[in-house]
């Protein structure tokens, strides 16, 4: 059980986590902060957040725990905004979905009070962002990668592990560098082909026509192409060299399916088409039997 939650950022994933810790009964009070006066008087409303802070530094006064709800981008400067009123006993948290730019800015803005951090990013989230859609259930069942410093304390990591396991997430841990090759993978480049996408589509003289024709295949391929712009800006310019790396493999696959259909090899078609189905079932087969062991 936390005294008090010092929430920076009341949007969708902040909001959320707030409302999961009550929920389950690990926080007394929560005390918010957002960089938009709005949406901390929305949060309060809600009862997302019990009180309203001016700064991200009152927001951190007298808490336990403290979570980062902002865009990575910010990270480096929040937490210098807060350094003074961190202690060793404090645990403090983020939910960015990069790592190593986080873990680079946590060193030069905390100094010796990095012991207190836990990168965290918890593998989850919904299209539309804003306190308003803020859900307490957003975290049961998710993932959740910690990334810890050289210096995290180890008291601090096993509180935030057991944090998150109760919130009923399944909970690993690796280094920020493998976290971001990972990533950069299995959810920044998916992103940015999404994008891709539309862009590929809209631009074209009669786009627009073939959108309205689009059925339920394209709208789950693009699904993620209505994700937050400036938070997406952030996470590929961030791991921009791991994206880089990742359209490299892509272009390649891409190249081997364009020399099938100009060569008109249906047989090496089939046999790509067949690797990918596959491996996609093979994977997800894996994910849905580790989440029944989790449950169980």
């Amino acid at each position: 059980m936390f005294e008090q939650l010092g929430l920076i950022g009341c949007g969708l994933m902040g909001g959320s986590f707030a409302l999961a810790l009550k929920k389950a009964g690990l926080v007394k009070r929560v005390v918010g902060y957002s960089k938009s006066p709005t949406t901390t008087e929305r949060a309060r409303q809600m009862g997302v957040i019990d009180v309203e802070a001016p700064s991200a530094l009152l927001a951190v006064a007298g808490a336990d725990i403290v979570l980062l709800a902002v865009p990575v981008a910010a990270t480096g400067s929040t937490l210098k905004s807060i350094k003074h009123l961190i202690t060793s006993d404090m645990l403090v948290m983020d939910v960015g979905s990069t790592k190593a730019d986080v873990v680079q800015a946590a060193r030069s803005a905390l100094g010796s009070h990095l012991g207190s951090f836990v990168p965290a990013h918890p593998i989850t989230g919904k299209e539309l962002s804003g306190v308003e859609h803020a859900d307490a259930n957003l975290y049961r069942g998710a993932k959740v990668v910690l990334t810890p410093t050289e210096r995290t304390l180890t008291a601090q990591l096993h509180k935030a592990q057991l944090l998150w396991l109760a919130l009923g997430c399944e909970v690993s841990s690796m280094s920020p560098q493998a976290h971001d090759a990972a990533f950069a993978a299995i959810s920044h480049l998916p992103h940015l082909l999404a994008f891709a996408m539309m862009h590929s589509i809209t631009g074209q003289l009669h786009g627009e026509e073939f959108l309205q024709l689009a059925g339920p295949g394209f709208r789950d391929f693009t699904r993620i192409a209505a994700a937050d712009p400036k938070i997406w800006r952030d996470i590929l310019h961030a791991n921009r060299s791991e994206v880089l790396e990742q359209l490299q493999h892509y272009r390649q696959a891409l190249l081997d399916f364009e020399g099938a259909l100009q060569a008109e090899d249906t047989s090496a078609l089939e046999s790509m088409i067949e690797h990918a189905s596959a491996a996609r079932a093979q994977c997800f087969t894996a994910i849905a039997a580790s989440a029944q062991h989790t449950s169980a």
